[in-house]
């Protein structure tokens, strides 16, 4: 029996995108503001907790040559292309839970979250 595996090129789809709410929008340009030469924020995933990957938010001061660019109202939103089969469609927004104020990913492909919320799968 031939097998052979595929092979994977995220250049060769068609994306819906993310999308930023305007609360999300709001404090990524507050971030922005508050530290110089910051331009954005970069959303990605990483293997991670009981249902396997979990966002990761960090900083962008230059775009990687792989980012894809999401904007809402001057809010800058960078991901990398090949997180792009995991969080496409996913739409991003920022709550208050409590105390708290946390970003909040409201993503169609997680199949299944953990119970403490961390971690999905797809």
């Amino acid at each position: 029996m031939d097998m052979h595996s595929g092979t994977f090129n995220p250049q060769d789809f068609a994306w819906q995108g993310l999308t930023l709410t305007p609360a999300a929008a709001i404090h990524i340009r507050e971030l922005v503001a508050k530290q110089p030469g910051m331009v954005g924020v970069r959303l990605g995933v990483k293997q991670t907790g009981c249902a396997g990957f979990g966002y990761v938010l960090d900083s962008v001061s230059e775009p990687d040559k792989d980012d894809l660019l999401f904007e809402h109202d001057g809010a800058k939103l960078f991901v990398p292309l090949q997180a792009m089969p995991f969080i496409d469609g996913t739409e991003v927004d920022f709550v208050r839970e409590g105390l708290n104020q946390i970003f909040k990913f409201h993503n169609p492909k997680a199949q299944n979250e953990c119970g403490c919320g961390e971690s999905f799968g797809v």
